[in-house]
């Protein structure tokens, strides 16, 4: 029962980053899951049944508060399924820890340039931000680059049956081309399901589900789906810059433990995580600081 509820607990947390970030609940869960002694296989097929679920209260929910363009949805959804086709295929025929550091490296650089991007854009206060979105929260999409979005789709779909990875390829994306976070999140989260469906149900069919863990896979559904429209509600009060931030914070921590990983590097480790953790915080600080000081100057 312990494990259950830690699993639960778990499921939680990573739908809350989900659905806050719009990534987050494939790399984290299946951490836990390879953790717990699953194996990999078990876990990705855990994931992608537990992503349907959350999935759904999650595209409600963002749908509930304004959150989805459907075009974009569609868009991301097609290519996205096609891609976790070819992504389970490769996982059946080939070691997905291989691909593992070619693609945390690739989201490192990708983390990285989010993170000087969202570092050098204007403060923008709480208050300024819900007055901003009460005002502008019925009106259509702004105008974005979308160049490549099909093609990042379906490489999110590959990583997705891969290891779980959706929004960590899909979200960075649509962020660096402009895209508001709160459509770029909610968007990525409900095309998400449909990925999610055709992953989980490749899976079954081409690995199979014995040593699925039926109690295990509704402790993760609960959890997460509890945790779905709570982000969902969040995502509107964070500030543009705050949330990009956070995303870059995220994708570095996560892909350089995966590398760490990889190249078997042991306590250093951790000095390589607090100085992601460190430069994070100065980034979101410094600007802050710099901007106050202008206002005292210009008052």
């Amino acid at each position: 029962m312990g494990d259950l509820l830690l699993v639960g607990l778990a499921g939680f947390l990573a739908s809350l980053v989900d659905g806050a970030l719009g990534m987050g609940f494939g790399p984290t869960a299946s951490s836990i899951l390879l953790g717990a002694g699953l194996s990999p296989s078990a876990a990705s097929t855990t994931v992608n049944l537990a992503k349907v679920v959350t999935g759904i209260a999650a595209a409600v929910s963002h749908w509930r508060f304004g959150n989805i363009d459907h075009k974009l949805v569609l868009r991301l959804a097609i290519p996205g399924a096609v891609g976790a086709v070819i992504g389970v295929t490769v996982l059946a025929n080939v070691n997905a820890d291989t691909l593992r550091p070619i693609l945390a490296a690739l989201l490192l650089v990708v983390g990285i340039r989010i993170l000087v991007r969202f570092s050098k854009q204007k403060p923008v206060s709480a208050a300024d931000a819900r007055r901003d979105e009460e005002l502008h929260k019925d009106e259509p999409i702004p105008p974005w680059n979308s160049r490549g979005t099909e093609v990042t789709a379906t490489a999110g779909g590959v990583t997705n049956g891969l290891i779980g990875a959706w929004g960590p390829v899909v979200t960075p994306f649509l962020l660096h081309r402009g895209l508001p976070p709160r459509f770029a999140i909610g968007s990525v989260n409900t095309a998400e399901v449909a990925v999610a469906i055709v992953a989980s149900g490749s899976l079954l069919t081409t690995i199979g589900g014995s040593d699925l863990d039926v109690g295990i896979v509704l402790a993760m559904l609960i959890g997460g789906a509890l945790a779905a429209p709570i982000a969902a509600y969040v995502i509107r009060y964070l500030p543009a810059r705050g949330m990009g931030i956070a995303v870059a914070g995220l994708l570095m921590v996560t892909n350089s433990r995966e590398l760490c990983n990889w190249a078997d590097i042991g306590p250093g480790r951790w000095a390589i995580y607090v100085g992601i953790v460190v430069l994070c915080l100065f980034c979101a600080w410094y600007p802050v600081r710099e901007h106050r000081a202008a206002a005292r100057e210009s008052a």
